[in-house]
């Protein structure tokens, strides 16, 4: 989310009375913003380069406002006032109005065709007789600059040229030229330059250095002049210095240059409404003519309203509130959104403004009165549907996998799943073209190309990543792989595979097939040829030859295993002997195992169901129970429900990880629901009560947890109770011993535990801190990166990884104690090195 930086005096003033920090938080959650922090410049500054440089900043109170990313009206001050204003019934929504010049004919600005191998589009206005003071005039540049950050996608799709009117004449011509004819006295500099030379001057501009690439590999560079020949902009670089708007400007010319028409014309319309306020005449815009190469003619700026219909039944629907259609109609105007009913039963005309782009659907209108209603004032409602929910069986399945794998001694990894095209084919020895990978049309890096096909690569290089680790590593991960399906309706669907290596001075395929006939044995699939599992040979580049095995389960082949082939191994920079598994697991979930989201009805039932009312099954549940005492005392007690309620605090049943007979038999024990007090019980026997109807489904228990109660005392059995009391006496001394030596056991027990040394735990952490560009001295980075100490971190290897274009990035690993150091921790003090360093990225992260 953008963040919008606003002096709090200034904004309260122009709010028209002053909010406690408190109260100013509260008006931005009702409006649907976030306060997100109270600061100076002098502290941002403090924090970010140290108190030195802070010395001489302004302690003015600044408010960090965190605003949504599709409400561009919001980005300035003056946006930001004039909706809350309006939110607040403090004014009316204003009407923006094109206006034609008082005389003369309109400001025109002539594209033409050579523009179209570089920036085809652009739209122009007038702001007429506007009056700046210094604070108008700063907002009016940071605008710019957040709609550039923002919409414009850092002038790739639209760049804002601002110029003083009255310093140039009309028409302006928007052509594109080769660099070395285009000459010209930029922003802030002394002297002309050429266009060549200036791509060259801001190579070492820490702003403007990042939007050369838009046009440097072009052969032609845009560029728009006045009708003296004098340059105003080159987009999207720098602007001319001859046409820059001072506090002294009254006359501004507003060009967009674009590849984007659409976000043109919305940008355009932002730049006008915010700052029309200011003209002679408040919220009108002067319009200026575009003419186009093929000689067609738009007017600019749009300014385009539109009106949308919708129920307030669709409203009070969607939000869950019951209110009349004039009270939502109010409740939108309060958004900036002009609403009115039509009288045509509880239709509601909603009139969009040009500032509110974001508007696109029903939904969008919804929302916003949804947030004018105020969202902690919507009833909390039960839902009008009863369902049961049950876990997934694919994912109860991988839940449990998982549970036993790392008791198996291996440890669980998490990567990407993307990856790049090398990673699944060439260093595996296959070509990506055999490979049904899905692609990105347009990946950011070289790393993020296609989604994965096998989870092998991921693994390999979390063991590369961690080769300083001690021996033997064993890791595996279960994740979802995509592959190419046309019988799917996207044309791809995902499979889960779990996938093992074992890395170690000698190949281990022992160890990787023990693990496959434990997983075979938690999966209940006996090593038998037909209706069990067996291997048989196979060849796989990606293994050595000889040592490779297909996986065979019921005939099907899920999955391979054997190791890996020496050039796999070095590809990936390991130098150690490596054997992997991966497979298939959906195959043995079985038909039974599947739970359909949605069955059949027939026409006609033929069988009539009657389900148990809930006295009902309380009765039935009452009658089996036999004991109310239980290894965690007599649940017929507060005491032995507390108890109990504390044995639960951390599990979900009473063994194990799914419900079993041990949790009917306490469950039966207990004489009526627990009190929604003890919370953990609560929770449990609500659990356990929905399995009531296929208790006799659920596994046995392993335990008993029900002691055999005492049969009550009656007047003919006093001869039998006598001869009980004969033993009596001894049982009492034999339970004292026993009771004395189970005490003195745990004593000892605690005390050997406490002088054990906590576990401290720590993570292992792959770093990808990427340059500004192909010129920044990288032994530098990375000097400056190991600069970076903290109590509980130590630095790893590291090595170059091209990134393209030239541009290498700096991948390093280290190990850092997790109640120490964190990855937040380390991207803020490595990003502080802003001259090297342009963002930081975790690339792996695992737990040791």
């Amino acid at each position: 989310m953008p963040t919008v930086g606003v002096k709090r005096d200034l904004l309260f003033k122009a709010l028209g009375r002053s909010y406690t920090d408190e109260e100013f938080d509260e008006l931005c959650f009702e409006f649907g913003l976030e306060l997100d922090e109270i600061t100076s410049e002098k502290e941002i500054i403090s924090r970010e380069q140290g108190d030195t440089k802070a010395s001489g900043a302004s302690d003015v109170i600044l408010y960090k406002i965190d605003v949504p990313a599709n409400r561009y009206d919001l980005l300035c001050l003056e946006g930001l006032v004039r909706g809350l204003q309006v939110f607040k019934n403090k004014l009316e929504v204003p009407r923006y109005k094109r206006v034609s010049p008082l005389s003369g004919e309109p400001q025109k600005l002539i594209i033409t065709k050579e523009t179209e191998a570089v920036r085809p589009h652009a739209v122009a206005a007038v702001l007429r007789n506007i009056t700046f003071t210094q604070e108008r005039y700063d907002s009016f540049i940071e605008l710019q600059e957040k709609l550039h950050q923002n919409i414009c996608r850092k002038r790739s799709l639209v760049a804002i040229g601002t110029h003083d009117l009255d310093t140039i004449s009309g028409p302006f011509t928007y052509t594109a030229k080769r660099p070395g004819d285009i000459s010209f006295k930029p922003l802030n500099q002394t002297k002309e330059y050429t266009a060549t030379q200036l791509m060259s001057l801001y190579k070492t501009d820490s702003h403007l250095r990042h939007y050369l690439h838009i046009i440097e590999d072009k052969p032609v560079y845009p560029v728009i002049y006045d009708s003296n020949g004098v340059v105003l902009s080159m987009p999207p670089i720098i602007n001319g210095d001859h046409s820059k708007i001072s506090l002294k400007t009254k006359n501004v010319f507003i060009e967009c240059t674009a590849t984007d028409q659409t976000k043109a014309k919305t940008v355009l319309d932002m730049m006008v409404t915010m700052f029309s306020e200011y003209c002679a005449q408040p919220f009108t815009v002067e319009e200026a003519e575009v003419v186009y190469p093929d000689g067609k003619t738009c007017i600019y700026p749009e300014l385009a309203y539109r009106k949308e219909k919708l129920s307030g039944k669709f409203i009070n629907q969607k939000v869950g509130i019951n209110e009349s259609t004039e009270k939502i109609a109010h409740l939108l105007t309060r958004m900036c959104l002009l609403s009115q009913a039509t009288g045509a039963g509880d239709e509601i005309e909603v009139e969009i403004p040009p500032t509110r782009s974001d508007i696109i659907h029903a939904c969008d209108i919804m929302e916003d009165a949804a947030i004018a209603y105020g969202f902690n004032n919507i009833t909390r409602t039960t839902p009008r549907t009863y369902t049961v929910a049950n876990q997934f069986p694919l994912n109860k399945l991988t839940e449990l996998l998982r549970q036993d794998l790392a008791a198996a001694g291996f440890t669980e990894a998490l990567n990407f799943a993307l990856c790049s095209q090398e990673d699944i084919a060439e260093k595996l020895g296959k070509k990506i073209s055999e490979m049904r990978a899905v692609h990105i049309s347009n990946p950011k890096t070289a790393e993020f190309q296609v989604a994965r096909t096998t989870l092998l690569p991921g693994l390999l290089k979390t063991i590369a990543a961690n080769r300083k680790m001690p021996l033997p590593l064993k890791l595996f991960e279960i994740s979802d792989v995509v592959l190419k399906d046309e019988t799917k309706d996207v044309g791809a669907r995902n499979s889960r595979r779990f996938c093992a290596v074992y890395y170690n001075k000698s190949p281990g395929f022992e160890v990787i097939h023990g693990l496959l006939d434990r997983t075979m044995q938690l999966l209940e699939v006996k090593p038998a040829r037909g209706e069990g599992y067996h291997i048989q040979t196979a060849d796989d580049s990606t293994f050595f030859p000889g040592r490779c095995a297909d996986i065979f389960v019921r005939g099907k082949n899920v999955g391979r295993l054997g190791v890996l082939h020496p050039d796999v191994i070095n590809r990936f920079e390991l130098t150690m002997p490596c054997s992997a598994l991966e497979m298939d697991i959906e195959p043995f979930l079985g038909h039974t195992a599947e739970t359909p989201l949605t069955r059949d009805v027939p026409m006609k039932e033929v069988v009539k169901h009657r389900f148990p009312t809930r006295d009902e099954s309380q009765q039935s549940a009452h009658s089996r129970l036999t004991s109310t005492k239980t290894v965690f005392g007599d649940v017929s007690t507060q005491v032995g429900l507390e108890a109990l309620s504390d044995f639960l605090a951390d599990k979900s049943y009473i063994e194990g990880f799914v419900a079993s007979q041990a949790d009917m038999i306490v469950f039966d024990a207990i004489p009526s629901p627990p009190s929604p007090t003890l919370c953990h019980l609560w929770r449990w026997y609500n659990h356990i009560n929905s399995f009531q109807t296929d208790r006799a489904r659920l596994p046995s228990a392993k335990s008993r947890y029900v002691l055999p109660a005492t049969p009550p005392a009656t007047p003919n059995d006093a001869s039998d109770e006598e001869d009980i009391d004969l033993f009596g006496s001894d049982d009492e001394a034999e339970s004292a011993e026993v009771a004395r030596i189970k005490e003195q056991r745990l004593a000892e027990y605690a005390a050997k535990k406490s002088k054990k040394p906590a576990l401290i735990a720590k993570s292992s952490i792959l770093l990808d801190v990427k340059p500004w560009d192909d010129e920044t001295d990288m032994s530098k980075l990375e000097e400056c990166v190991r600069s970076v100490s903290m109590d509980g971190l130590l630095w790893g290897q590291s090595k170059l990884v091209p990134v393209g274009y030239g541009i290498k990035k700096l991948q390093i690993g280290c190990v850092v104690e997790d109640d120490k150091v964190g990855t937040d921790m380390l991207e803020e003090a490595i990003t502080t090195f802003e001259e090297y360093v342009q963002s930081v990225d975790v690339a792996a992260f695992n737990k040791i």
